[in-house]
């Protein structure tokens, strides 16, 4: 994939603000705020505009290949030959190349995505195209408690934009003995998961050898992206709802929520079913 530098074609992911802190009678505060950057950005496949995006201007090429490999548009990073970046006045553009056999499936299952921070199904046209169904992972049996317990424990200081700004998700990939082997935040937790994975597949990682934890809750779509990815582990700090519940089950991915110091929830093991 030829692309350009990453670090130049980020814009500044934190912004300086102006707040005002009241404390009930006492006088109020003036004082400086850091906050996380959200910013629209389109992807444009072969000159045709698919997605927006509201989206951490930061690890775009990251977020580009990520969306195209969990979204199905194109199946290895290989697929994707050419990605540019350009940042306009409202917005930034990702103008991606894909060959001419991806793109022709792409217009033929195309739909108009108008995504924000907090929605992964925006824009679909009908309830048939709403739950796609990975093929099923292998199954694998749960990571051990110690070390996602570990993972849990270093995951808030890895966090570098969350730490400044409070107001960011974070999804990791860690190996099975708990040691971080990389992390990619976004204002979105769809977002920050895409960014893992693009980042993840420019690698040679083995997706069998570690597991997904998200500072968010586990929705469908996380666990979709999840196990298209191949991965078998997905572990969020919060609670999943009742399609990742489903989903996870057909497709033999474990999932454990509110993962805590010393409490984790399991909800499906491929494995060992829960009784």
């Amino acid at each position: 994939m030829n692309k350009k530098d990453q670090g130049s074609d980020n814009k500044l992911p934190l912004q300086q603000v102006n707040r005002v802190i009241r404390a009930g009678e006492a006088a109020d505060k003036a004082q400086a705020d850091t906050v996380i950057t959200e910013e629209a950005v389109a992807l444009v496949y072969n000159g045709i505009s698919h997605a927006v995006m509201m989206t951490t201007p930061q690890d775009l090429v990251d977020f580009a290949l990520g969306f195209s490999l969990s979204e199905g548009i194109i199946t290895k990073a290989a697929d994707l030959l050419d990605c540019e970046i350009y940042h306009r006045e409202n917005g930034t553009e990702i103008c991606l190349t894909i060959s001419s056999r991806f793109f022709t499936r792409l217009k033929q299952q195309r739909r108009t995505l108008a995504g924000t921070s907090g929605c992964g199904l925006c824009g679909v046209e009908s309830l048939a195209q709403a739950f796609k169904q990975p093929d099923a992972l292998p199954k694998a049996p749960l990571v051990d408690f110690l070390s996602i317990e570990k993972a849990v424990t270093g995951f808030n200081g890895e966090q570098v934009l969350n730490r400044q700004s409070g107001g960011v998700h974070g999804a990791a990939f860690y190996h099975n003995d708990g040691e971080l082997a990389l992390l990619r935040e976004d204002v979105g937790r769809h977002n920050a998961l895409d960014k893992l994975i693009g980042a993840l597949a420019q690698t040679d990682f083995s997706a069998g050898q570690g597991f997904v934890l998200a500072s968010s809750r586990a929705s469908y779509e996380m666990v979709y992206k999840t196990i298209s990815c191949g991965i078998n582990h997905l572990v969020t700090f919060s609670a999943p709802t009742s399609k990742a519940i489903e989903l996870a089950r057909a497709g033999n991915l474990n999932l454990i929520g509110f993962a805590r110091q010393g409490r984790q929830v399991v909800y499906h093991s491929a494995v060992e079913p829960l009784s």
